[in-house]
Parts: C-alpha cells; structure tokens; sequence
C-alpha cells in the first residue's frame, strides 16, 4: 500500500578506502559514510583514513557532488572525548556533510559546534517516541535493522502526522539497511568477542568468533554435537533489492549499503546494482527479469548468502551454512600499472605473477579510478600484438580512463 508520495532515497554507500570512494562515486552513490581513526564500528578491519584525510574526503565529495558523512559511533570513553571533539571540529572546518552517532557525548559535541547528526542504529531505535526525542538533535534517524516494514511504515507515517522536524527545519529522514552483513546482536550490539577475546565489537575490535563452527555438549552426560549443516551464530547477509519497492513504499528516505571493510569491487557492484534498481523503479520498468540479472551480479561480490532480513515479518534469522565468502566469483591478482600514454590512450600494466590472455575478464583499482572491470580483447606485449602475456613482461592496451602508477590489475575467475 502506497501511503507516501513516491520520491527516489538517497543511496549511501560504505568507504574504507580512496579506492572504494571513487568507486561509489563511480557506481553513483548519493552519499558516503566513513570512518576516522580509532572511534568507529571498523575500527578493527579497516584504518584507512586519519585525521588528516578529512579535506581530501571532503574535496572529492564536493566535486563529485555527493554527501559524505562522518561515522563515530563506537562507545566513548573519558580518554577519547579530546579526540571525537577534535574530529568533530576537523569534519565540520572540511565540510563534511554529518556525523553519524549514538553516544551522548558525541551527539552533545556535535549540538554545541553547529554539526549535523545522524543517530546510528546502535541508537536501536525502534518506536515514534524515541524518533520525536532524537529529532532535537538529529535530521537523520537510522532505525533498527530488527524492525519490519509495517512498523517502518507506521513510524513513517506518524513522523509526517505529527510533523516531527529535526534542528535543520525539515521532516525527520528515516534511513535504513538494505544490504550487507547481518550481525546476530540487536543492531549489532554484541558482547560475545568482548567476553571471549576481550576484543569490544562496540569499540570497532570485533574478532567475528560468532562467525565459526561450533560444538554443543551436553553437561548432563557429556554428549557432544557437532552443528555441521548451518553456522547457527551467523546470518545470511542481507539483501532487499528483489523487495525494494516495498521498502521505498514504506516511506523510507536513504537506503544504507552496508561493508566499510569490504573490497572497492564490492563498494561498486553493490552501488551499481542499487542505483540501477532505483532508477528501473523511478522510471515504472523494475521487474523480476531485472533483480534476477541483479542478483547475479550481487552474488559475485563478497556475501554469505542471502535472504531479506526482518522486513518481511521474519522471527528466526537464516543462518549461512558456509562460514566464509560465497562470492560465484574471485580475483586474481596479477600486476600493476606502469604508465599511461594521453596521446594515444593506452595503458600500460607490468605482469608480476601468471598470465593474462584474449577474453579474459579483467578488474582494476586504484586510489583515484575505484574500479573498472572490462574483458581483455586487443593488447599487445613488450610492443608486439599477442594473445597472452606471461610473467615480466609488460602489456598496452587501450583504455579512455586514465590509469595511475601503481594501479592493481587483476584477473576474474569463476
């Protein structure tokens, strides 16, 4: 039921990585969110950007005319409060769109220095009360990932019947999750790697143990059972791309990608396959035959399998039966760039290990491209036109996007 003027979300993509930046830019994200130093949820898995990064992410965001917002959302002790006051300070002086947040200290600081706030959804909001009460502080409320779309909806609804605004004037956003890795924890908070490692998931050092095969034994009589057949502490990864006009319909406004630790590969094909589903949607033509091409190419990428999350009415998770990357296909990495030739448009790569042949598909990244991925038809080796280059030698092929020195080259496999 369409209760809502229907108007596109803004897509928000995850950035661990210059190169996964460009390729949200590239794929046509809305927006990005990232994290800085030690006082995020990746803390951990990725430490890409510093303090010092702030302008350049700032820079690029400006010139490609997306918005970029700041994730420090992990808890706050006594002894980083200096530094979260000085991230703030830097994000806002860089132009940096929000901070995304949901410790009180961190929503205080951006109050008294005039930044914009996102509440994350460690926040775990989940009714219309608590939505007004972060209004006073935040324009953008992530809601939990445990809710379905009915309540999404009614929650929606009252924000528009109760004209709840947030400091910048405007109607309170609702943003949610729709694709990525699912934690077992309510909105991911979760103590098992704090209690078995001392190792804080809500201080970005998660050790992902819930992520491995376990035994249960029975203290009565010592029984042991093997659970074989499914990983019983991890989810699927979510994906609503086959749901995604239900989502839109539920008066959602930005649609989160989940993965600041993935590959900028990923970053790129999730966006892609996400911004194209909106804009079938927007122009009247999103249909099965499409979200299954898009499925396809989602299940190329990193993932533990799929399934839609609590969206729709769900009360048990769907828990992988494969611990790690089910991903249909993988990278090979096999050099880098060498030179680019601006008159001719031709780039040039350095074979470091195996080989590249005709019709082979192949990916390359870098810290100012993000990624391209395009099949390998006419090239020639150490100057000369041939259907394979091997190990030392170097490889020309003609490229419109220029390429920078160090570029990795990689080659796909099934």
């Amino acid at each position: 039921m369409q209760i809502f003027e229907m108007k596109i979300p803004e897509l928000l993509s995850p950035v661990g990585s210059y190169d996964s930046l460009y390729a949200a830019v590239r794929a046509g994200a809305d927006s990005v969110y990232f994290g800085i130093e030690q006082l995020n949820m990746r803390a951990k898995s990725v430490n890409a950007f510093f303090l010092e990064d702030l302008e350049e992410i700032g820079r690029i965001a400006k010139d490609n005319s997306i918005k970029c917002y700041l994730t420090l959302n992990t808890v706050i002790y006594n002894h980083d409060l200096k530094l979260a006051e000085a991230l703030i300070k830097e994000a806002k002086k860089c132009g940096i769109d929000a901070v995304i947040a949901s410790d009180y200290a961190i929503i205080q600081l951006c109050d008294q220095e005039g930044m914009p706030l996102h509440i994350s959804t460690q926040a775990n909001i989940t009714n219309i009360q608590s939505v007004a009460f972060h209004s006073k502080f935040a324009d953008v409320v992530v809601l939990s990932r445990e809710l379905t779309l009915k309540q999404i909806e009614e929650i929606s609804r009252e924000i528009i019947r109760r004209d709840i605004k947030g400091p910048s004037g405007r109607l309170v956003r609702i943003e949610v999750f729709v694709h990525g890795a699912l934690c077992m924890a309510v909105s991911g908070k979760c103590y098992i790697s704090l209690h078995t490692q001392n190792a804080s998931a809500n201080r970005g050092a998660c050790s992902q143990n819930c992520r491995r095969p376990y035994k249960v034994i029975d203290y009565e009589n010592g029984h042991e059972l093997l659970v074989d057949n499914e990983y019983i502490m991890s989810p699927k990864d979510l994906c609503t791309i086959d749901i995604l006009d239900q989502v839109i319909a539920a008066g959602v406004n930005v649609l989160k990608i989940e993965g600041r630790t993935k590959s900028a590969e990923y970053v790129y094909t999730t966006t892609k396959c996400y911004r194209q589903a909106l804009d079938a949607i927007e122009a009247g033509n999103y249909d099965q035959e499409k979200v299954e091409q898009w499925k396809t190419e989602l299940n190329k990428v990193y993932n533990r399998g799929f399934w839609e999350g609590y969206y729709l009415g769900r009360e048990l998770g769907e828990w992988t039966s494969y611990p790690g990357n089910q991903a249909t296909q993988k990278k090979v990495y096999v050099g880098k760039g060498s030179n680019y030739f601006h008159q001719v448009r031709v780039a040039e790569f350095i074979i470091e290990t195996g080989s590249l042949k005709k019709g082979d598909t192949i990916l390359i990244t870098g810290t100012k491209k993000g990624v391209m991925e395009l099949q390998l038809e006419e090239f020639r080796v150490d100057g000369i036109e041939k259907s394979e280059a091997a190990k030392g030698q170097k490889l020309t092929l003609p490229l419109t996007d220029k390429i920078s020195k160090g570029d990795k080259l990689y080659k796909i496999v099934s």
